[in-house]
């Protein structure tokens, strides 16, 4: 289970990103990191969030997550762009996939020198 705002061994407070996503009047996805979902949905909709959602409309959170660490939420980002209309629509659903693609991104290969 992934655990946001905890303590970690050096006693510092560890920040979670969240991974979000965000359905225009259109049924257009926009996918977006961050550490307060709900901070970040108010900047869309009044119009100081991202470019891409500025005129859309009425705005609504279809869909977010805990990830971790923001390197990890970069990552996420990245896939979850990088995926067809149907495959976000599934992780909207909550199928799996997102839980899928967190293992995925989170697990290293091992490398034989």
């Amino acid at each position: 289970m992934l655990r946001c705002g905890y303590l970690n061994i050096a006693n510092s407070i560890t920040v979670c990103w969240f991974v979000y996503l965000v359905r225009t009047t259109h049924n257009a996805l926009y996918t977006g990191i961050t550490t307060d979902v709900a901070r970040r949905f108010v900047e869309h909709q009044t119009g100081k969030g991202a470019k891409a959602l500025r005129g859309k409309g009425e705005l609504t959170l279809a869909f977010s997550a805990p990830v971790g660490e923001r390197s990890l939420a970069l990552k996420m980002e990245y896939r979850i762009k990088q995926l067809t209309k149907r495959q976000k629509e599934r992780l909207v659903t909550g199928d799996g996939s997102f839980e899928a693609l967190r293992e995925s991104l989170q697990t290293s290969p091992i490398k034989d020198d």
